[in-house]
């Protein structure tokens, strides 16, 4: 029997200032999923300040580590496999001959990246996975720091400078008053920054990612995922100025923190905090992509660019796990008379939560719920932040019956509001009911109607239908009437 071809997978080597990644991407999907990620830290980039040349020591560890991921990507069959080159091999004198030799030795192609090249790549990663940004995305390495200011889906202004954590520690000596003043030269002539005034900021790169760890820590966030994790700016700036002052021992203290990457956290902190000062933005987010992703987003069909990033995600796992053919969206067109006032934003996520709705039923009946819940919060998702994951969760908990005074829900309820709540109950019986009514099957939804008339919600089924044979205290009706503001319910059989 014949299936669905499986997409080759596409790789990306990254040969930074300080390290070297290889990510291979699972295939042509709107998210870029990595089936492989590995790096290797190369510090090419260190003493480019002072000597103007590639560190031996480091041309050699990335030798290795270029000819081990060539290998590892031929070996998993790649489609494609792109090499990219960013500010170290750019800005060395003896950057064009590290690169060629390479090229001869491996029969390989290695792009070096122009500053305005690198900057649109890392923004356009940011956009991959936040579609909707507004604002500025920095984007940090180890020699260079990209700023760029996105809308609308596109890149406008941006600008490459000297600031990456690398060659920013090298150029202050370590000093943290001489790096302030070396940030301020530089973000002093970009008026342009004001642009991203009450907008966001988006952080991109490892050393950002690590402060973002730090961050999480010291506010005790209860979700430890870094993508789209946001903070205020004040909170922001008080928070970088705390890290940069930090010593080693007290970041070495901080779970899940890389020990290569302790040391420069302080002046990535630094920086950080400087750009929030010049640019004003009305919070600070953390993206886990960057230059990688622009890269692969690059490269998709536009049919597949213009998908909402969550929601293809959704669709694939309704798609493969679901009991049936995926049909979320007949689920939500059926349920948006309960929803009269929603938000495009509060609709998008009803959306995702009647694409995972069926997604989950082949858990051990007893952790069903637990495990959906769970599941759905720590999913890869892109393009969703912490409030918007701990809603969706629950509406999935509450579709599988969860009991909301288990300890496993403590985590999404601290970042509800009551009415995140009410909405979120509302869904996920409004699920319920549906997969109830109809055993998941597709189709017979449509032959139903549900509604709000006065303080009762009103459940419409053809009378000739026996699969659709119900009464309203054979279900937990009532739940779902009080979560949608009614008093009632009423089962209408409808002839004809």
């Amino acid at each position: 029997m014949g299936g669905r071809k499986r997409p080759k997978p596409v790789a990306i080597i990254d040969i930074g200032s300080n390290s070297i990644r290889l990510v291979v991407y699972d295939g042509q999907q709107r998210t870029p999923l990595p089936m492989f990620n590995e790096k290797a830290v190369c510090a090419l980039g260190e003493g480019l300040g002072a000597s103007g040349r590639l560190s031996p020591v480091g041309v050699e560890l990335a030798r290795r580590a270029i000819s081990r991921f060539v290998r590892l990507s031929r070996a998993m069959n790649v489609e494609r496999l792109d090499i990219l080159a960013t500010a170290a091999v750019r800005d060395a004198s003896d950057g064009k001959d590290f690169v060629q030799r390479l090229e001869d030795e491996l029969d390989i192609e290695i792009r070096i990246l122009s500053g305005g090249q690198e900057a649109k790549l890392a923004a356009q990663g940011v956009l991959c996975g936040i579609p909707s940004a507004e604002g500025i995305v920095a984007d940090l390495g180890g020699g260079s720091c990209e700023l760029v200011v996105v809308g609308e889906g596109r890149t406008f202004k941006h600008v490459t400078l000297p600031l990456g954590v690398l060659r920013l520690s090298e150029a202050a000596g370590g000093s943290r008053s001489k790096a302030a003043d070396i940030i301020s030269s530089h973000l002093a002539p970009l008026p342009w920054l004001s642009e991203g005034r009450g907008k966001a900021l988006y952080a991109s790169g490892g050393a950002w990612r690590a402060v973002a760890r730090l961050c999480i820590a010291q506010s005790n966030h209860p979700l430890r995922i870094l993508d789209n994790y946001a903070i205020d700016r004040q909170e922001a700036e008080r928070m970088m100025d705390l890290i940069a002052s930090q010593s080693r021992k007290s970041i070495e203290k901080v779970p899940n923190v890389s020990r290569k990457r302790v040391a420069m956290l302080p002046m990535a902190a630094l920086l950080l905090g400087k750009i929030l000062q010049a640019a004003k933005p009305s919070r600070l987010v953390f993206s886990v992509y960057g230059m990688r992703e622009g890269q692969f987003f690059k490269h998709l069909p536009p049919k597949l660019q213009e998908e909402d990033p969550l929601l293809a995600a959704c669709r694939t796992m309704a798609s493969s796990a679901g009991r049936f053919e995926e049909h979320g969206r007949e689920i939500l067109d059926w349920m948006t008379p309960l929803f009269p006032d929603e938000t495009a934003a509060q609709r998008r996520i009803r959306y995702a939560a009647c694409l995972l709705g069926d997604v989950f039923w082949n858990e051990h009946p007893d952790y069903r719920a637990q495990q959906g819940f769970l599941r759905t919060l720590r999913l890869p998702f892109v393009g969703v932040e912490h409030p918007e994951r701990a809603r969706l969760a629950m509406m999935i908990f509450i579709r599988y019956n969860g009991s909301e005074d288990e300890q496993a829900v403590c985590t999404a309820v601290s970042m509800l509001s009551d009415e995140d709540l009410r909405r979120a109950r509302a869904v996920g019986l409004a699920l319920r009911l549906a997969h109830g009514l109809t055993g998941g099957v597709p189709d017979l939804v449509r032959r139903t109607a549900l509604t709000i008339e006065g303080k009762a919600v009103v459940l419409s089924v053809p009378a000739d239908d026996p699969a659709l044979c119900c009464d309203a205290t054979d279900r937990p009706f009532d739940r779902l009437a009080r979560a949608v503001g009614c008093e009632t319910v009423e089962v209408r059989r409808v002839v004809g």
